[in-house]
């Protein structure tokens, strides 16, 4: 991971949102006229003159009791606490303002650089409109424009010129990184705060309350995991207003830079429509996928309930009869390990990789056993197949005609496949390839 950490904060509506998108180079963070958008701390990595660091986007601090204000000053402040650098955005067509001055008082305390951007500095305005910024003791302030770009090659000079020169540690290979997806209000914040054993993220019973994906790097028993918690996925026609859709463009970002999706169920209320809309992003994308049962605390339990309830979920999701099923708790974090066992199964399957000569032992057994029905007015031959990628697990096979292939026998050769070697929560991909004169 980057080595330096870098903190936007500043009162609402000020623009540190735009200033995030500006210096990490696309729409990472919700833009909206409306104060307060941004809740939760929202991570990403920028690089400027070969110089890398991760970049913090937080929520407004302001002194007015606002819904979710105090989350949002704890937030802030481990956002600072984090950080090695803080960029203090200003609105300077506003001027100092008093929630100006608290977050100044708070940023004396922690002794770390801070840089002052006065933004809104544009269409006409004089940058002499910062120089009332000085009265705030935190330096010359940097006159920009988020909206326009202006002034942040000066922020990212003055970045670059605070990291400390020291080799970067290279993300390792070995690294599990998923995601957590699920319709609103089934716990995922809850559940990353189990998984991480921190407050790192605003947990409210207030549907909807995550809007920004969140990158959370941890390290658990030696190995390194990153965990993206995303904003609850909605049913595309009851997606109303544009922060919502914003939060499920969101979420579909979060699920591509994934490599396992948990799809979070809330094991009190059961399995409805909408979960099954929710997964169908992580399946179009061939994401590994595990199914995690919150809430399995608040459930009337006997000795048959998690085996009925795998039932009715087996039978709900019969497309991923592949993906583990775990029963969890984050309220009270139990059963909390159970995932992990999952995540290292279902990871190490993502990047399995067969021998060439061993995979092909399994499918011309499995031909014998099993021969290909007549389809489309032949009978399919496999004659040779082999293994081009992982993540996911990708088999090119060579054939006498990929037409000739019925769904149902693709279905037995997955199923073969899954018998002999861990295929645990990932997908299978076939390829299909007519046999060349070369290969004849």
């Amino acid at each position: 991971m980057p080595n330096t950490v870098v903190a936007i904060v500043g009162s609402p509506n000020v623009g540190k949102s735009t200033i995030f998108n500006r210096i990490v180079g696309e729409r990472r963070a919700i833009v909206d006229d409306e104060a307060g958008i941004t809740r939760d701390r929202l991570y990403a990595t920028a690089t400027w003159l070969k110089k890398k660091f991760t970049l913090i986007d937080t929520g407004g601090i302001e002194m007015q009791n606002r819904p979710f204000q105090e989350q949002i000053r704890i937030q802030a402040n481990i956002a600072i606490d984090e950080a090695d650098i803080i960029i203090f955005v200003t609105d300077g067509q506003v001027g100092v303002t008093s929630d100006d001055r608290m977050v100044a008082k708070m940023l004396h305390k922690v002794k770390k650089p801070v840089i002052l951007a006065v933004n809104k500095i544009d269409e006409g305005l004089q940058a002499a409109n910062a120089a009332e910024f000085y009265s705030l003791g935190l330096g010359e302030p940097i006159p920009v424009s988020g909206a326009h770009g202006v002034g942040i090659g000066e922020i990212l000079n003055r970045i670059t010129d605070l990291i400390k020169d020291k080799n970067e540690e290279e993300t390792s290979e070995n690294v599990v990184t998923f995601s957590l997806i699920g319709r609103p209000n089934v716990g995922k914040s809850s559940l990353t705060n189990a998984i991480l054993s921190t407050e790192r993220v605003i947990v409210s019973d207030i549907s909807g309350t995550t809007r920004d994906s969140i990158d959370t790097p941890f390290r658990k028993d030696g190995k390194d995991y990153v965990v993206i918690d995303t904003a609850g996925l909605k049913k595309k026609g009851k997606i109303y207003e544009a922060i919502d859709k914003y939060s499920a463009i969101r979420a579909l970002k979060a699920i591509e830079r994934s490599e396992i999706v948990l799809l979070v169920i809330d094991g009190d209320k059961g399995i409805l429509e909408q979960d099954k809309h929710v997964i169908q992003y992580a399946t179009d994308l061939h994401k590994a996928i595990i199914i995690v049962v919150n809430k399995w605390d608040l459930v009337d339990k006997d000795t048959n309930t998690m085996s009925s309830f795998t039932k009715e979920i087996r039978k709900e999701y019969k497309f991923l009869d592949y993906a583990p099923i775990v029963y969890v708790s984050a309220l009270q974090r139990k059963r909390i390990n159970t995932l992990f066992d999952a995540l290292n199964l279902v990871h190490e399957a993502y990047h399995t990789r067969i021998k060439t000569s061993v995979l092909n032992d399994v499918i011309q057994e499995a031909q014998v056993m099993n021969q290909a029905p007549d389809f489309n007015g032949g009978r399919l031959k496999i004659y040779y197949a082999t293994q081009v990628l992982t993540c996911p697990p990708t088999i090119t096979m060579v054939v006498n005609n990929p037409e000739f292939m019925h769904f149902s026998y693709a279905r037995y050769l997955e199923n073969r496949l899954r018998e002999t070697f861990n295929f645990d929560g990932t997908p299978i991909k076939f390829s299909l390839k007519i046999r060349s004169k070369k290969e004849l």
